[in-house]
């Protein structure tokens, strides 16, 4: 048996959907799974994911890791995502992200991105459920990836146990109209939905890009957040003018990887799919 999967990045919250927004993003990882070889190392987080639904003994695992690795990308939810769903092709089963998702969860902690990583477009996940809402978004992601690093679960600890009615209420007026800008596919109601008072305050200090990149934004740039929990911060382009606000950013980040992405439309499967 010889199976070869990839699954995407994505970026998680997109603003106010802190914890339950994720979009996925045409940067992938591949898993390549066969019989024979040696003892599969079982600290491997995707040999892990695997083991969940099916034996791993007797199987040999090669990965292509391309996304970035804690920078707020979904590395860890994509390669859950590949060890789920080469366990489900490896039993004759069709990958479904919803039935899967439960049993990453065990392995992620955070739905978000393992959702977004299954499904691919952009989801909103809540209580181990997955709604795929769109197709796309009304914008060229463009990221600006540092060389630091930051943990998830670091970053977390810097999140208040409570705000205030005033922050809370403002959050949840940006959720609401990136539910309207993602199913009306206004680029200007997107714009309006990128700003948020929940969890982005207080991650900046371990995400200076975020603050940075906002100062004197582009003429071509419709807002920017906080990819996940950091440090990688995402410039959403005009369509019409990506490329020059790409060219803009990299000239004004000559320090930093600047990645013009793009949607993608597909989750986890096959890699010639």
């Amino acid at each position: 048996m010889r199976i070869r999967v990839r699954a995407p990045a994505s970026t998680a919250n997109v603003g106010p959907g802190f914890d339950c927004v994720a979009v996925a993003l045409d940067l992938w990882n591949e898993l390549e799974v066969e019989d024979g070889g040696g003892e599969p190392d079982l600290d491997h987080i995707g040999v892990r994911a695997f083991a969940q639904l099916a034996p791993v003994a007797g199987k040999r695992f090669r990965w292509i890791d391309r996304i970035p690795y804690e920078r707020g990308l979904g590395s860890s939810a994509s390669v859950i995502a590949l060890g789920l769903v080469a366990a489900a092709l490896s039993l004759g089963r069709k990958p479904d992200p919803e039935k899967l998702l439960p049993a990453g969860v065990e392995l992620e902690g955070h739905a978000d991105n393992l959702a977004a990583a299954l499904a691919g477009g952009v989801c909103v996940t809540w209580e181990g459920r997955i709604a795929r809402i769109a197709d796309s978004v009304p914008a060229v992601p463009i990221a600006l990836v540092p060389q630091a690093t930051v943990s998830t679960a670091l970053s977390r600890t810097g999140l208040p146990a409570t705000i205030s009615h005033g922050d809370a209420a403002f959050t949840a007026a940006r959720a609401t109209l990136l539910g309207a800008a993602l199913s009306s596919g206004s680029p200007e109601l997107f714009s309006e939905a990128l700003q948020d008072r929940l969890h982005e305050p207080y991650r900046a200090p371990n995400a200076p890009l975020l603050r940075e990149a906002r100062k004197n934004l582009p003429a071509e740039a419709l807002g920017v957040t906080l990819s996940g929990s950091g440090p990688t911060v995402i410039v959403w382009a005009r369509e019409e003018a990506a490329n020059e606000c790409a060219g803009a950013l990299g000239r004004r980040f000559p320090g930093e990887r600047v990645v013009p992405l793009a949607v993608s439309q597909v989750g986890a499967g096959t890699a010639d799919e």
